[in-house]
């Protein structure tokens, strides 16, 4: 591994998906992201760390540490070095037809039928020799040069799935139910959710909807595109925090989701007819 001045690791970022059998490595300290995964998903940790935090609590997650997350669930992930090793890791993510694949193999896997659920959020998983053996077994991957087989990475999601049925039973009521989401209230999970980025895909699966009931649902309750009244609420949001709170523009147009400064004084001045830099002057 290649070293720089000062000990400092050489930046690098490498994300290879086989089968959604995700193997990363790279070295970022102050990287963040934010996981919005409609699939269940395990990480393991080979190198470095990574830092779950839901807005409430961190979980962190240590070399040849495992973590379970749970489908449509919203966090931000950072991934870090840790004594000179660069982070490095493997996603298992099981996709809805995996599982149905699956639970046509082998059912309930002997849980009964009262057992509960596993509780919302993601959870660290115990160091059991299934998943040694498992990620052990994906450590050739992280040479570039190697590329697996379809079927052979399809084995190693049955491992992890089945790994994750002998550490909890609640993993099968919860994996195995495909029961289809209720509709959720559009404008509360807008409101509540303004400052992510959406496709119009992801605005539909995250309330419940299919693509073609969002758009007619969406009609019903604003004459906005869903893209327009998202800009207009950011807009809503940073006036207010710079009127009201004294923010900033430098600190206020990425905490309402723009992604630059250029585009948000663009279209707050096209809402409001003054830039944003007289109102932060106020």
């Amino acid at each position: 591994m290649k070293q720089l001045e000062e000990g400092q690791l050489e930046p690098m970022r490498l994300v290879f998906n086989y089968d959604n059998v995700i193997v990363s490595c790279f070295y970022d300290d102050m990287a963040a992201c934010i996981h919005r995964s409609r699939e269940y998903a395990v990480n393991y940790v080979r190198s470095g760390e990574m830092v779950l935090d839901d807005g409430r609590k961190q979980v962190h997650v240590g070399k040849g540490e495992c973590v379970y997350i749970p489908r449509d669930h919203r966090i931000t992930l950072y991934k870090r070095p840790v004594g000179g090793e660069r982070y490095c890791g493997i996603f298992l993510n099981f996709t809805r037809s995996f599982l149905r694949e699956m639970y046509a193999k082998v059912g309930r896997y002997g849980v009964p039928e009262n057992t509960p659920k596993m509780e919302p959020g993601v959870a660290k998983l115990p160091r059991t020799a299934e998943l040694a053996s498992l990620f052990a077994s994906l450590e050739p991957f992280f040479d570039t040069d190697v590329k697996p087989q379809h079927d052979f990475m399809h084995l190693k999601l049955q491992e992890g799935l089945l790994a994750l049925l002998h550490i909890d039973k609640r993993f099968v009521p919860t994996l195995f139910d495909f029961n289809e989401p209720w509709k959720i209230d559009i404008m509360d999970f807008m409101n509540n959710n303004y400052m992510y980025e959406f496709s119009l895909e992801e605005l539909a699966h995250y309330t419940g909807r299919s693509l073609a009931t969002f758009k007619r649902d969406f009609k019903k309750i604003s004459d906005l595109t869903p893209g327009k009244w998202l800009i207009r609420k950011r807009l809503e949001v940073a006036y207010d925090m710079m009127r009201e709170g004294g923010w900033k523009i430098a600190d206020v147009y990425t905490k309402v989701g723009f992604k630059n400064q250029s585009h948000f004084s663009t279209a707050f001045k096209r809402q409001y007819g003054m830039a944003p830099t007289a109102v932060e002057a106020s």
